[in-house]
């Protein structure tokens, strides 16, 4: 991690110093911050966005490159960077400005989730269909996201083991069904992490998708993994009408659901998160949505 403190007074201080032109407006910091990257408000149209450490700055780094290029191509508004700056003010990574996106995170709202569950499958629909041309092949930038999801067989393995009362024989068997198939079309954009803090509506409708950080190109699966861990029955069925795409993809889609909430629930560093995974494994292990 950096030894600078990322607050507000360094988003403010780092702005002065390479934006002038922006460095009367207030900064804030957002109610939620994620955990790769620290934001803060600038003015009421801009964000200031900075890696929390070295390991996440690859990842801004191919935002700044692609966003642009998907902005131009979806509906939907992307997060595209307006200026990138570089490392100051005792801050070691460069950090971008970028539009600030207005919606409320779904994980703080009430939304229609039929409606919701549409409006993602269309998106995610159209995201696949953008030209991939040179973009990022899947790999450790996108944690692996995009590829096969035999990547965390280990972890898989060593989660089972590690759960008391586990049901291992169906988890092993879902496991199975994910890995025993394997993306055979051409490699499609994903966005590599589709979760309720990352999905923005407004007036009832999926309104942006935001931190693009593991995106790439490969296979699409693990974006239907909100099948199991937002949605619930019909609404399952309705995103996964709207999403498309054939059984063998799904089934590696549930095996990634399968991964996160395993591994969650085996070595948990937050007691309300292991909770939040516990019942998504009740999900996975209950509905096939295939």
């Amino acid at each position: 991690m950096t030894s600078t403190e990322i607050d507000a007074g360094l988003a403010r201080a780092l702005v002065a110093e390479q934006f002038p032109e922006w460095r009367d407006l207030p900064v804030r910091p957002v109610d939620k911050q994620g955990w790769d990257n620290r934001t803060f408000r600038l003015g009421d149209e801009l964000s200031v966005r900075l890696p929390s450490a070295e390991g996440y700055v690859a990842a801004v780094a191919k935002e700044d490159r692609w966003l642009p290029y998907l902005a131009e191509r979806l509906t939907l508004p992307v997060c595209a960077p307006v200026a990138v700056g570089k490392p100051g003010a005792g801050y070691p990574f460069p950090w971008s400005v970028r539009n600030w996106m207005t919606g409320t995170p779904i994980e703080g709202a009430d939304p229609d989730r039929a409606v919701l569950a549409r409006d993602l499958g269309a998106f995610l629909t159209e995201l696949r269909e953008i030209p991939a041309g040179a973009g990022p092949a899947a790999g450790r930038h996108s944690f692996y996201r995009g590829c096969h999801p035999s990547a965390y067989a280990d972890e898989v393995q060593a989660a089972c083991e590690a759960i008391d009362g586990l049901d291992v024989e169906a988890c092993r068997e879902i496991w199975h069904q994910a890995v025993t198939s394997v993306w055979t079309g051409a490699p499609v954009w994903f966005h590599g992490d589709v979760s309720v803090g990352n999905l923005l509506v407004e007036d009832g409708r999926l309104s942006a998708a935001i931190d693009f950080g593991t995106c790439g190109v490969g296979d699409p699966a693990s974006d239907l993994a909100i099948a199991w861990t937002y949605f619930e029955g019909e609404d399952r069925r309705v995103f996964r009408e709207s999403a498309g795409l054939d059984d063998a993809t799904w089934r590696r889609a549930r095996g990634w659901a399968l991964w996160k909430a395993l591994i969650v629930v085996a070595w948990p560093d937050r007691p309300d998160l292991a909770r939040d995974q516990e019942r998504n494994l009740a999900h996975i292990l209950a509905d096939p949505v295939v």
